[in-house]
């Protein structure tokens, strides 16, 4: 019988192996930023957000660990699906910051201020310092999460730069040093049954092959956004 449950760890690893046998540069943001004036011919930036599953994240990361490449993990601070100060959850974060992946914050703030009734620039400030506090580092970047308000947690950035708040950068910049989004393919697992594809800031309509045909076209320059909840050893529901 066909098995037609693509999003598997095995794939999913067989994709990374993929991009460095074809020569890949595997980057985190931050990297990417470093490197921005002197990236290799071809070049991967790898991101991670973690929106549902610390656990995942811990599989991501050994799967990353084992390939000797790293990525960016972005963590939300008032997930209703997983708590960070937790036991076990704060274990995973510290091995994974231990690992020598960069850990970034999957911000929330305008549906922060608007729950709370809050400013939304207090609610970012604040995150950011709980967390470099919790963890020990300090937070380049930020991506913006996106949730079940129907509000945009980007639409924060329209009159705003990273730079006002001691950052580097957002990760959907189209502007300023980083802009990477309008720069590059952009690749996607963010619909759960199906990849999704953006050329340099334009959806490609119904192109939904998977990481590894699209390493194959060697894009000078790939943006690999996935989260680790959509993605099992069978199946979705084991």
């Amino acid at each position: 019988m066909q098995n037609n449950f693509q999003f598997t760890f095995d794939n999913l690893k067989n994709y990374y192996e993929t991009a460095k046998l074809i020569g890949y540069e595997i980057l985190t943001c931050y990297e990417y930023l470093l490197k921005k004036n002197n990236l290799t011919n071809l070049t991967l930036v790898n991101r991670i957000d973690i929106d549902y599953s610390v656990t995942k994240a811990e599989r991501l990361c050994n799967l990353f660990n084992d390939l000797n490449i790293k990525g960016t993990f972005f963590i939300r601070l008032h997930a209703k699906e997983y708590n960070p100060f937790s036991f076990e959850n704060y274990r995973i974060l510290k091995y994974i910051k231990n690992s020598g992946h960069e850990i970034g914050y999957h911000s929330e703030i305008v549906d922060q201020s608007k729950i709370w009734n809050e400013n939304p620039e207090i609610c970012l400030n604040r995150d950011i310092s709980v967390l470099e506090k919790m963890l020990d580092i300090k937070i380049r970047g930020v991506a913006s999460h996106g949730g079940m308000t129907g509000l945009n947690n980007l639409d924060f950035w329209k009159s705003r730069t990273s730079e006002e708040f001691g950052l580097k950068y957002e990760a959907y910049d189209r502007e300023g040093a980083f802009n990477l989004f309008s720069n590059s393919v952009y690749i996607s697992d963010s619909e759960w049954i199906k990849w999704k594809c953006y050329n340099k800031g334009k959806l490609k309509l119904n192109d939904n092959r998977t990481p590894d045909k699209h390493f194959e076209e060697k894009h000078s320059i790939i943006y690999l956004l996935i989260h680790p909840e959509t993605y099992y050893d069978r199946h979705f529901y084991e």
